[in-house]
């Protein structure tokens, strides 16, 4: 997607948001692709392990969301439903229009795995963190701790 929030000529071909509703056609433009509410609570409980990180580095593939430059590694903060969480109530796919949202989220799943490859391949350390996962804070912490102190 452009800047300007409108499929480009590629993903206008590859989906056809034609079909989706006005209503939910608007629900989707103001879905926030950065600073969201699990992405801004890993990067507390980053923060407050004493972590420091860069943010959205463009130079990167897929725009990571946060980089910790010292370690090499890097958080990826996906969305359940978005990034289609497997064997996860939040990521239910939609029973209307579901050849175009089986569509949007497979390409989804198919271009980070793609980003997670082309990092690793780079010499990044990648951690996959669920939007279901970051409730629970000890927990979370538990995990970033484990990933990279390992």
């Amino acid at each position: 997607m452009r800047k300007d929030r409108t499929p480009s000529k590629v993903g206008a071909a590859a989906l056809p948001y034609i079909q989706v509703a006005p209503e939910t056609r608007r629900r989707m433009l103001a879905v926030r692709g950065q600073d969201t509410a699990p992405e801004l609570r890993v990067r507390r409980v980053l923060h407050g392990m004493g972590y420091r990180f860069r943010l959205h580095r463009k130079d990167l593939p897929g725009t990571p969301d946060v980089v910790l430059p010292r370690h090499r590694k890097i958080v990826l903060v996906h969305g359940c439903f978005w990034h289609g969480h497997e064997d996860c109530k939040r990521a239910t796919r939609p029973v209307n229009n579901a050849v175009t949202w089986s569509a949007k989220i497979e390409g989804n799943r198919r271009r980070d795995k793609r980003n997670i490859d082309a990092l690793s391949a780079l010499g990044w350390g990648v951690l996959v963190v669920w939007e279901c996962e970051v409730r629970d804070t000890p927990r979370l912490e538990a995990r970033l701790r484990a990933f990279l102190e390992g």
